[in-house]
């Protein structure tokens, strides 16, 4: 059940690895410093002391390298939630910090580094496979955590994958971009609701709900 939201990269040397990385760095840098209209594969490169041909042995497109941007930081967001997944302690505890923790990192990213965080919208609107594969990789993450509970006699759930989808479900609007943004601009308690919603679910499994 558990996926990984990749990119394949088209070179596998660690030095190829290497200066991929530098330029997705200088790509940062460069849509925090002039926006991701306005910032190109030229530019990139003038920035990184190379040409754009070399660019391109990398990167298909800029399009290609702000996927790649974002699919970094959605690696980042699965190696913090996985930490809780094999964390000791109560699931319902768990379960909470997990979300709780994705939800502060994407408000983090709004607040801190906006055009950096902007990058999310394009992939929402033009790649959903990679917005699929993250879903995936995030419901594998959670059904640990119940799979693990329901081992240890925590929760009655018969079906752990529909489990996991109705969390992952309930909590997509604590950590989906553009859900984020719009609760920031309404400076709406977030973090509370989310709280509440992830403890909801938790006294539903422990009193083993029927998911149908």
């Amino acid at each position: 059940m558990e996926s990984k939201t990749t990119i394949p990269a088209t070179h596998s040397s660690t030095e190829e690895i290497s200066f991929r990385a530098q330029i997705l760095d200088t790509a940062r840098a460069q849509v925090r410093r002039h926006g991701e209209a306005k910032t190109n594969v030229v530019d990139i490169a003038r920035a990184l002391g190379t040409s754009h041909t070399t660019i391109y042995r990398h990167f298909r497109s800029k399009a290609d390298i702000f996927d790649a941007l974002v699919v970094e930081a959605m690696r980042d967001e699965e190696e913090m939630a996985s930490r809780f997944v094999e964390a000791e302690g109560p699931f319902a505890e768990r379960l909470e910090g997990l979300v709780l923790a994705l939800h502060a990192r994407k408000r983090e990213r709004f607040t801190a580094d906006a055009e950096v965080y902007g990058l999310y919208r394009r992939i929402v609107e033009e790649r959903p496979e990679i917005i699929a594969a993250y879903s995936r990789a995030m419901t594998a993450l959670i059904a640990r955590i119940l799979a693990d509970a329901k081992k240890r006699g925590e929760i009655r759930v018969d079906d752990i994958e529909a489990a996991a989808g109705v969390v992952r479900d309930a909590i997509t609007v604590f950590v989906h971009p553009a859900h984020v943004a719009a609760a920031v601009a309404a400076n709406l308690p977030s973090e509370k609701m989310a709280r509440n919603v992830v403890r909801t679910l938790c006294a539903g499994f422990r009193a083993g709900a029927e998911l149908t």
